[in-house]
C-alpha cells in the first residue's frame, strides 16, 4: 500500500512535469509508475480472490488468482512498454527537438530519492516478516530509482548540446518496462504450469530422507500454487512396522516440512521397503 501511494504522487508529478518542461525520459517514467500502480492493484485483487475458502469448483481453493492476476499485469505492462519505445523512436525521428528543461532532471531526482526511501522501507518490513512477495516488491522500488536517476542523466545530457539522449533515455526506459513485463510473464506461466525449481525439490527430498523412519524414497513432486507448496511424495518404510508407526513417520515427515520449510501441504503415501 505504501509503495501503490508513492506510485501514485511520483507518477503525477513527473508526469505533470515531463509535458511541462518537455522531457520524454520523464514522461517515459511517469508512464513506468503507473503500470507499477496496474500491476499492484491486480496483484492486491488476486490476493482478495485467493483468499476465498475451498469450495466445489475448487477443491484446492484459490491461491492461483494471486498468478493469474499477474499474468494479466504483464500484458498491460508489455503494451506499456512498447507504447513507449515507440513514441521515443519517433521523437529521435522528428529531426528538430526541443531541449527538456533543466528543472525536469531536478524532478527526477527527488523522485528517485523518494523511491529509494520506499524501498528501504519495504525491504526492512520484508526481512522482518520473511515475506519474499514482499522483497519483490522492494527490488522492483529500487530498479525504478534506478530509471529515475537514468532519465535524469539523459535529462542533463541533453543540456550539452546532445538533445537525442533524453529520448534515447525514454528508449531504455521502455525497454526496461518490456523487460519487466516478460520477467513477470516468464515466472507466471512456470508456476501455472507446475514448474518447480530442480534445486529446492532436492533440498525437500533431503529433509524427508533425514525423517527417522523413513528407508527410501520413490518419487517426489512439488508444484507452486499461489503462495503456498504442495508436495507430494512416495516413501519406503519397514514392512513389519503398525499403521500407527507409518502414521507418526508421516506426522513428523509432516512437521519437518512445515518447521524447516514453511510448507503445510504435504500429501505422503507410505509403502513397504522391498
Amino acid at each position: 500500500m505504501v509503495s501503490i501511494a508513492a506510485y501514485l504522487v511520483l507518477s503525477a508529478f513527473k508526469l505533470i512535469s515531463g509535458y511541462l518542461f518537455g522531457s520524454s525520459a520523464l514522461l517515459a517514467d511517469g508512464f513506468n509508475n503507473l503500470t507499477d500502480i496496474v500491476a499492484s492493484i491486480a496483484v492486491l485483487v488476486g490476493l482478495r480472490i485467493s483468499r476465498k475458502p475451498p469450495d466445489s469448483d475448487h477443491p484446492y481453493g484459490h491461491f492461483r488468482a494471486e498468478t493469474v492476476a499477474a499474468l494479466l499485469a504483464s500484458f498491460i505492462m508489455a503494451m506499456v512498454g512498447i507504447q513507449v519505445i515507440v513514441e521515443a523512436v519517433r521523437s529521435l525521428f522528428e529531426g528538430v527537438k526541443a531541449i527538456p528543461q533543466l528543472w525536469s532532471a531536478g524532478v527526477a531526482l527527488v523522485c528517485a530519492i523518494a523511491m529509494m526511501g520506499v524501498y528501504i522501507y519495504n525491504r526492512r518490513l520484508a526481512k522482518q516478516i520473511n515475506n519474499s512477495a514482499l522483497m519483490a516488491a522492494a527490488k522492483d522500488n529500487f530498479s525504478d530509482a534506478m530509471v529515475s536517476i537514468g532519465a535524469a542523466v539523459g535529462i542533463v545530457g541533453a543540456q550539452f548540446g546532445l538533445p537525442w539522449i533524453d529520448s534515447a533515455a525514454a528508449v531504455a526506459v521502455g525497454v526496461l518496462i518490456s523487460k519487466t513485463a516478460w520477467d513477470i510473464f516468464r515466472d507466471s506461466t512456470y508456476r501455472l504450469t507446475d514448474g518447480f525449481d530442480e534445486a529446492q525439490l532436492l533440498d525437500l527430498r533431503s529433509t524427508i530422507a533425514r525423517t527417522p523412519g523413513v528407508e527410501g524414497i520413490k518419487d517426489i513432486k512439488a508444484r507452486v500454487h499461489g503462495n503456498h507448496v504442495l508436495v507430494d511424495v512416495v516413501v519406503e518404510v519397514d514392512a513389519s512396522i503398525s499403521v500407527m508407526e507409518g502414521h507418526q513417520i508421516s506426522d513428523s515427515i509432516e512437521e519437518r516440512m512445515s518447521s524447516r520449510h514453511n510448507i503445510m501441504n504435504v500429501q505422503i503415501h507410505v509403502e513397504p521397503k522391498s
